[in-house]
């Protein structure tokens, strides 16, 4: 059914452009004469530009007494056929169609993201009753219920594991790309997905309780709730329609010339002002796509230039949410640093792990020896890995797995690891023949841009803020690497748009940045969302006004500052056309223009608001990074 719609839409879109195409040949043929009609061509244009704009008109004033722009153009297109301006009429038609069109290609239409965040609610559960397991549909499991969820299975409520070690995937709730370990007591949320081991849990909240669900009521809210912003042509509508009137019905009564009073309906006519704001910000969405944005909603540029904050999402977002090992620290002089990287990387290199693989990952850049595989391996879910190569004995993974299987942990040695983990670090602790050898320091690696960025933002006037699920010390140590001073750790999807619904509703203005699926509700919120995507999920950038094409955030200064000169565009745009039809009105009062001078006095007014917005396509400002 979407797919009919969407093709339906285009096929609109095609019908428009032909018609704009044959009314603009019929106009040039009207004037100049060229081609033989018999009957004058502009009449083509007033049928296939101004009977649309006659029918929506109508159908406004019947149904919901809506006062719009294409009143007073009715009017004025009626009015000029009565006595007989074919080409005034044509033309009216034409520039306000084409001014429309324009403003509909600036709309974005279908949007998936909630229905992509359903197809993410698990469709069924494994209930455990004693010695039987069944599989059943995962709206059907009550609280209390125990549940199993098996390597790879996505939890289908919020519930607490009972039994069992494992490592969950909770991108989905905290944005987070490093699984996070868990055992007995700890609580799992429905949607995260179950990495390595098997486990038993006892349901929590379900249905409508579950946090997915929770996220899927948060979206649907955040998405009704976000303003339109209205034309300034049907803002103004009925005050012109109601002045235009008066103005030509004095003048008629006052001079008998109804000539007169048609050309004033004529230059009345807000054709300049509907083209105004569409064409700049056409321009601006030109302009912001050569610098990486794809702009999806017409009017984000609009709000995006009142925007008092900017919140960004830490990993993915400001970082590039692939770890890097930093440091290798070993216990015993007689074992290298190299040596024992060289012998966590095999004991990770059948690892599923993310950690894991980051380790393998990072040895083979920076060493050239072949990793031989281990001979045996065994994974310890929640805890790490277990490995032998010729005859040694490899353990990598947690201070708990290493008591487990070998002595305690030198304190000293324990305190230097907390040092890294206090700047948001992860360390992994390598053991070797059953005695602790070292451990190895990853980080996630943040984008060489991260700090010129939020310097050239704060310059623009906007104030960055820092939105994370990640831990407070890797948020505080990210954050003042790059000079964001506003920090909230720990946030679910809840959080983060409690935040933004707390700073607009007293004044402030947000745009959030962000690239996981526990973004969306504070991309909906905001009052405009960016999105990664590149790297972001589909349901992020779903759920954004602008999409990052290439996730380089660099260019975020220039998008704001981009927007504002668009606005001052548009305001330039709106006071050259309010100011050429007071003074074509005077004219048209006096009798100086006629309704065919005046429509084409209106027509090079709208040209001029044309190659004014077409500035916009190639404006940058120069070290808009620093400034």
């Amino acid at each position: 059914m979407k797919k009919l719609e969407q093709l339906m839409e285009l096929g609109g879109r095609k019908k428009e452009l032909l018609f704009l195409l044959l009314s603009g040949v019929s106009l040039l043929a009207s004037m100049t004469g060229v081609l033989p009609f018999p009957f004058d061509p502009a009449w083509i244009a007033v049928i296939l530009c101004g009977i649309p704009i006659l029918l929506e008109a109508a159908a406004g004033l019947i149904t919901s007494l809506d006062i719009k722009a294409d009143v007073l153009v009715s009017i004025a297109l009626v009015a000029s056929l009565i006595i007989g301006e074919d080409f005034a009429a044509g033309e009216v038609a034409f520039i306000m169609q084409a001014g429309s069109l324009l403003e509909d290609l600036t709309v974005a239409k279908a949007r998936a993201g909630i229905e992509r965040l359903v197809r993410l609610t698990p469709g069924t559960a494994r209930r455990v009753t004693g010695s039987k397991e069944e599989v059943i549909p995962s709206e059907n499991v009550r609280v209390g219920d125990r549940l199993r969820v098996l390597p790879g299975e996505s939890v289908p409520v919020d519930g607490i594991i009972l039994s069992g070690n494992t490592s969950i995937d909770q991108a989905v709730m905290t944005g987070e790309s490093l699984p996070v370990d868990k055992g007995p007591g700890d609580n799992v949320s429905s949607g995260t997905v179950n990495q390595f081991g098997a486990f038993e849990m006892r349901a929590e909240k379900v249905g409508e309780d579950s946090s997915i669900q929770r996220m899927i009521r948060l979206v649907q809210s955040a998405d009704a709730g976000k303003a339109k912003i209205v034309s300034i042509a049907d803002r103004w509508a009925t005050w012109i329609v109601v002045t235009a009137l008066s103005a030509a019905i004095l003048t008629w009564l006052i001079s008998g010339d109804v000539i007169r009073a048609v050309t004033i309906l004529v230059v009345f006519c807000p054709c300049a002002l509907v083209l105004a704001t569409p064409t700049a910000i056409m321009a601006a969405i030109g302009n912001a796509a050569k610098h990486g944005f794809l702009v999806r909603e017409g009017d984000a540029l609009e709000r995006l230039a009142t925007v008092t904050h900017i919140a960004f999402d830490k990993t993915g977002t400001l970082t590039l949410g692939t770890p890097q090992v930093i440091a290798v620290v070993t216990l015993h002089p007689e074992l290298s640093e190299d040596l024992l990287y060289h012998y966590a990387a095999i004991a990770e290199l059948n690892s599923e792990h993310p950690l894991g693989k980051a380790i393998v990952r990072c040895r083979k850049k920076v060493s050239s020896l072949p990793l031989p595989r281990p001979d045996r391996f065994h994974m310890v879910p929640g805890r790490g890995v277990a490995a032998v190569t010729e005859g040694t004995e490899i353990l990598a993974g947690s201070p708990e797995l290493l008591r487990e299987y070998c002595a305690e942990l030198p304190d000293r040695f324990l305190q230097n690891a907390d040092h890294y983990r206090t700047e948001g670090c992860t360390v992994t602790w390598i053991a070797v023949d059953g005695r602790a050898a070292g451990f190895l320091v990853l980080s996630d690696t943040l984008r060489q841009d991260a700090g010129r960025t939020v310097t050239g933002i704060r310059n623009a006037g906007v104030l960055p803020v820092l939105l994370t699920g990640d831990h407070e010390n890797a948020a505080r140590f990210i954050s003042r690497r790059i000079g964001i001073n506003e920090v909230h750790a720990g946030c679910l999807p809840e959080d983060k748009l409690h935040w933004i619904e707390n700073c607009q509703d007293t004044g402030g203005q947000v745009c959030m940045i962000g690239d996981g699926i526990n973004d969306a509700p504070a991309l909906k919120k905001a009052c405009v969302g960016i999105a990664m995507g590149k790297t972001g999920s589909d349901i992020a950038v779903d759920a954004a006004d602008i999409a990052l094409t290439d996730d380089e955030i660099r260019e975020l200064p220039h998008l704001l500052r981009l927007s504002k000169r668009m606005m001052t565009t548009i305001k330039l745009n709106l006071t050259f056309s309010m100011t050429l039809n007071f003074i074509a009105i005077i004219l048209a009062i006096t009798g100086i223009l006629g309704p065919v001078t005046g429509a084409l006095v209106h027509n090079a007014g709208s040209v001029l608001v044309i190659l004014t917005s077409a500035l916009l396509l190639n404006w940058e400002k120069s070290s808009s990074l620093q400034k």
